[in-house]
């Protein structure tokens, strides 16, 4: 049978190749995928530690059962919005979207607004590049949009994150809370972002004066199973 694989980020750089059709045996499993790439693309298994797996769009284990025409992808540490999330390639309009969630009844709106700066660890950065698994990434940033109004008891929730080339001073992602009390809508805000940069697939891209760099990501959670050390072993392809 066969398995679509996808690559993103680095991984996309060292596959030479953003997607990839693999022919697996009948009983393969996710993990004998990986195995099949490590031969393949030997830079891979230094990178185990902080690869991440998903299988038809959500995250999975390497003892994951395949099936024809899954959709499989290698995810390395994300850098990090309808439903309450977007995903943009023009510039997000803080404004605009303020006043689409905004209601009378609201005693507070907390805006985290991620900006573009002009350098990294003392060096001047020139623009960025963001990419993504975008059907992932929506369904993450909703599922987090769905789950701070649970927990935190706001009201509403937007996040919009912006992909392609963006330049000094454009927001990268935004994200607005709105809130009966300012405690709710701050504490929201914060577990948003912070859980969005561990968890959603999106990648950036960091160029310099002297070259280009992927940004170190942030571990996936303890939730999110891992590459390394999990796999059969086995041969994926027939």
């Amino acid at each position: 049978m066969e398995v679509r694989v996808l690559f993103f980020g680095i991984l996309r750089e060292l596959a030479g190749s953003s997607r990839d059709t693999l022919t697996v045996s009948d009983s393969a499993l996710l993990g004998d995928v990986l195995a099949h790439y490590e031969k393949r693309i030997p830079k891979l298994k230094d990178l185990l530690p902080s690869i991440a797996m998903s299988l038809n769009r959500e995250y999975a284990g390497p003892e994951a059962r395949l099936h024809p025409d899954d959709e499989i992808a290698l995810l390395p540490p994300v850098s990090g919005g309808a439903g309450k999330a977007s995903i943009v390639r023009d510039r997000i309009r803080t404004q605009q979207v303020v006043e689409g969630i905004q209601q009378p009844a609201d005693g507070a709106v907390v805006i985290f607004d991620g900006i573009v700066r002009n350098n990294t660890r003392g060096r001047r950065t020139r623009y960025l590049d963001y990419q993504a698994y975008e059907e992932m990434a929506l369904d993450e940033m909703n599922g987090l949009a769905e789950r701070a109004m649970v927990e935190f008891r706001i009201r509403d929730v937007a996040i919009v994150h912006r992909l392609g080339r963006l330049e000094i001073g454009e927001t990268s992602v935004l994200i607005v809370v709105a809130s009966a009390h300012r405690g709710p809508a701050f504490e929201a805000c914060r577990w948003i972002i912070d859980t969005l940069k561990q968890r959603v697939p999106i990648w950036k891209k960091e160029y310099f004066d002297d070259g280009a760099v992927w940004a170190d990501g942030e571990p996936f959670p303890a939730e999110v199973p891992r590459a390394e050390g999990s796999h059969s072993g086995r041969s994926a392809s027939k």
